[in-house]
Formats: structure tokens, sequence, C-alpha cells
């Protein structure tokens, strides 16, 4: 009879040991190792291998089971559409059949609803079976009843009769369960199209003596869904948990394992939530998808620019860029302050823009353009809380900063996009006629962009003036119309 022992796992990384220890040897994260109850494997004598052919043998070198990749037949891929038009975007247009989406976001944020969602959209037209195991069928079904009328959402009989709601919810099948091998037999037996299982911290398998959620349980439930989601060509998507540093908890091999890998994002005292993807094999990863919260669930935002735009009236300090997230062209307001500082080493504070990129911007216009910066406090933020991570936004930045030291206002209608040089010259960015192109259906009029974009033509048919500087002296003066060095107090 097999004896069982205790081991102390990572519950970061998956790393065993024998003994406790406050940090793990392998990470180096604290606090995370965990006791868990392990049964020892038989020994190495008593196992029964496959017996390794004999290449002298008649037949040998010839391939059994592999083919050439020329025969290799090609199936035409049919994604299924999710209800959402964000969402489609950020998989890459759809679901693919036998795939694994992995969403992951902070507590609250609204993971189920927007999988919920999507069920009543995808439940007309397909089977669905949705496994909450972390609340039970009335709870769900409440939250079903309360999300059968969204505004701005893509629902199929949504605000119908009651037949039609009954109908609606014909294809769409519950099960509130947390054992793996109930909701594995519930999928064999349903075969469904798409299946939601949220989550996958919570499901448990009870063949393994750990909790649910620890890092064997979910590499384990993980692996065992995979393989019969593959086999039955079912689109699968799981709910993860984050930790508190927001990464997504159990093991990295979970990431690993499924197809894609969605964030859903969002400021708690904002109504806007962002969907990124991470990782995804069947589509790009830079898309974005932005939805608004609402007292009936998530809807659509199809013009996210106008979460991002400050007031008509402009003001010292602020200044326009076009931010691109993929294919999406974003138009966003910056904000900045500069005040005299009372500390011996002034404040660096910013929000949605990294702090290092800051300091860069910063000394790259105390060197450049004699500005005393050094002796000042200064603050930045994006408006709507967008994270702009792309270097195509250090011109507004500095546009705004500068407007905010000379107490100088942006002239109306104006956007700034361009990438500053430790040198102090402009650099050319991607997508400039995207940009440009969203700037002008805003109704945008000034534009000023690196030199030698030869876009001059294209400006023009956009009914935008199109000002082109090589460094960011130039571009300041063209932007604010004042050469802002003249003054070096």
């Amino acid at each position: 009879m097999a004896k069982s022992s205790s081991v102390f796992v990572c519950t970061s990384c998956g790393a065993q040991t024998r003994q406790f220890f406050g940090k793990c040897s392998s990470c180096g994260s604290w606090n995370s190792l965990v006791e868990q109850l392990q049964t020892a494997a038989p020994a190495a004598d008593s196992r029964r291998r496959r017996p390794v052919p004999n290449p002298a043998e008649a037949g040998a070198g010839q391939p059994k089971r592999s083919e050439p990749i020329q025969s290799v037949g090609e199936r035409p891929l049919q994604r299924l559409a999710t209800g959402y038009g964000e969402f489609d975007r950020v998989l890459g247009g759809g679901l693919v059949p036998g795939s694994l989406v992995l969403l992951g976001g902070d507590p609250g944020i609204g993971k189920s609803t927007l999988l919920l969602q999507s069920c009543r959209s995808m439940a007309g037209r397909t089977s669905v079976l949705y496994v909450s195991a972390e609340e039970s069928a009335q709870q769900v079904k409440l939250r079903w009843r309360r999300l059968a009328e969204v505004p701005g959402a893509e629902v199929t009989g949504a605000g119908g009769s009651g037949a039609e709601a009954q109908n609606l919810g014909a294809d769409f099948q519950l099960l509130a369960e947390t054992d793996l091998e109930l909701v594995l037999q519930e999928l064999e037996a349903l075969r469904p199209a798409v299946a939601i299982i949220d989550s996958i911290q919570a499901l448990h398998d009870a063949e393994l003596g750990s909790a649910p959620g620890s890092v064997a349980q979910v590499r384990e439930c993980a692996a065992a869904l995979a393989r019969i989601a593959k086999r039955q060509n079912t689109a699968l998507l799981l709910v993860g948990h984050v930790t508190k540093e927001g990464m997504l908890a159990g093991p990295k091999v979970l990431e690993h394992l499924v197809d894609a890998v969605l964030t859903f994002e969002g400021d708690r005292f904002a109504s806007h939530r962002l969907l990124r993807a991470a990782k995804n094999r069947f589509g790009a990863t830079h898309e974005l998808g932005v939805f608004e919260m609402r007292d009936r669930g998530l809807a659509e935002v199809t013009n996210p620019s106008e979460l991002f735009l400050g007031g008509d009236e402009p003001s010292a300090g602020t200044a326009t860029i076009v931010a691109c997230e993929g294919t999406r062209p974003l138009v966003v307001e910056l904000q900045s302050l500069v005040s005299t500082t009372s500390y011996a080493s002034p404040r660096r504070t910013a929000t949605g823009i990294g702090t290092n990129r800051l300091h860069q911007i910063l000394a790259v216009l105390e060197k450049h353009l004699g500005l005393p910066l050094s002796r000042f406090d200064c603050y930045l933020a994006v408006a709507g809380g967008l994270e702009v991570e792309e270097p195509a936004a250090d011109l507004g930045v500095a546009a705004a900063v500068v407007a905010s030291y000379r107490d100088l206002t942006m002239p109306p209608g104006t956007v700034l996009v361009g990438e500053l040089g430790l040198g102090g010259q402009l650099r050319p960015v991607g997508q400039l006629e995207l940009r440009l192109g969203e700037a002008a259906r805003l109704g945008f009029t000034r534009a000023v962009v690196p030199k030698g974009t030869g876009l001059a033509k294209v400006a023009a048919g956009l009914g935008l003036q199109l000002l082109e500087a090589s460094t960011v002296a130039a571009a300041l003066v063209a932007a604010l119309g004042v050469n802002p060095a003249d003054d070096r107090t």
C-alpha cells in the first residue's frame, strides 16, 4: 500500500520541498509555500515500460503516425461570434472551436457579467454550458434575468416576450458544481459548442489531496478540461483569479496550456472596462476592447475617444495625443501640473504614463530647452484612467509640461504625435495615417508630427493642417506659437 507524506508546494512556481521555508528557493517569493499530502509513487523497477523498438528490425525508420506537412489537410476556420464586437475584436474575430481562453481580472470587475451576457447571445445560435463553481444556480438565474435587457449590447432576443426568453434559454444549460469528475461527465454527455468554467480555481479533483485553488488542483483540472475540449471541439472559456500583485493566480503552466489569455481591467472609480489579450494563438495581442459598466450590465463603447477627452474649454497644461491600441486609434487628453517644489528633491508623479518615461522627458526638456524643471514638482495624468505605454505620446507629454510651466494654453483643435529622442530630435511613429484620420473625424484641425512623414496630401484631404518638425523645440514652437526656451529663469 502506498504511503502518504507531506510536502510543501510553492503557489507561485509549483516547486516542492520537504521542509517549510518562509521564502521559496526557486522563484524567491515569500510566504507562498503551502502544505499538501502526497502519495508515494511505486518503485521504478515495478513500472511497466513499452519496449523500445530495435532500429535494425525491418521497417525501422519508417513513420508510423507522422505525415509530410504538405499532405496535411486544411479546414476552414469557423469562428463563433460572442455577441460583442469588442469581445470578438480582442479574440481575433470570435471563438475558435476547440480552443481554450483564460479570462482574468480583479474581483468584481465584470468577468462573470461579460461571459453571462455573451452566453445570452450565443445560446440563440448554438449550445452553451455554463458551469458555476462559485455561485449557486439560483444566484446565476437572478443575474441572468437582470441582464435580460442590456442597452447597447447585441443580444439576440433581448427585450422580447416571455416565450422568446424561454426559447433563448433552451440551449443554455447551467450546472452549479465544483467536482471535476461531474463536470467532465456533463461535458461528455452534452458536447456543447461553448462551455464556460467560472472559475478554474474553484474546481476540485477528488483524486488529489490538496485544497481547491492550489497549484496541483489548477494544473490537473485545466489539463483534464483541455483534453476533453480538444477531443469534442468545444470552445472552452476559463475564468481565472488574480493575486494581489495583479498576476493570474495558479501555476504558470496554466497560461502555457490555454490558447488565449485575456485580462479585464478597469478603475473602480470609473465606469469603463478594458479587455486586452496577453496571449492569442488565433489573433493579435495588441487589440483593445472597451466596455462601460451600467446598471444592467456591460455595454460596448463604439467611440472610446469620447471617454478620454476632456471638456470643450482648453486649459493651461493640457495637450491632446492620438494613441494606438492595436488597430484602434484613441484620442487622449494629457494633463500636467508644474509647481515650485518645497523639498530638496522635487516630486514626480505620473498616472497612466510610466514614471521613468516622465523622468526621461523632463531631462530632455531641461537639457535642450534650458528649462529648470529640476527645481519644480511635476504631476502628469492621462484623462479617463487609460494606460498609455507607447512612445508616440512623448511629444504630447513634453507639450503639456511646457504649457503648464509657462502657463500657456494649447490652441484648440491641436493634436501632437511623436517619439522624443534623447538628443531632442523627433522620431517617426507607426500608423500615423490612421491616427490622423481619427483626429480629423473628431474635428481636430492641426497636427504636429515628426518631419518626413510624406502625408501632407493625406492630411490636406482630411482637412488637417500638418505641422512637421525635426526637434522638440521646433515642435513646441509650432504647437504653442511661442518659443518656450526664451524664458530661462
